[in-house]
């Protein structure tokens, strides 16, 4: 069973940071694909940014330039480091772990608001 704990939500200013982490538990970390997604009232949840095991990432087109994911197999944790970010990313982040099935974090709000 793996179990994803998220931290480092919080308010932002238009045009401020975030970084967000994620660290799992269990053992198959460093052969699995992460992501991170985010989720509005009302819409579906989106893939913000993905990294396979190999380190390939990929990313929202809303995101590219702002974001980047980094992931670190010693410590099993992925981080989404977020720059000028706008309000329309506000949105419940959620980290998500795949391998054979997949698996989700309890989310960690985000706002961007002045």
């Amino acid at each position: 069973q793996v179990q994803l704990v998220e931290s480092g939500g919080g308010l932002v200013q238009p045009g401020g940071s975030l970084r967000l982490s994620c660290a799992a538990s269990g053992d198959i970390f460093s052969i699995s694909t992460l992501g991170w997604y985010r989720q509005v009232p009302g819409k579906q949840r989106e893939l913000v940014a993905g990294i396979t095991s190999s380190g390939t990432t990929n990313y929202a087109d809303s995101v590219k330039g702002r974001f980047t994911i980094s992931r670190d197999n010693t410590k099993n944790t992925v981080t989404l480091q977020m720059n000028d970010l706008k309000p329309e990313d506000t949105a419940v982040y959620y980290c998500n772990l795949r391998q054979q099935i997949q698996f989700w974090g309890q989310g960690t709000q985000v706002t961007v608001s002045s």
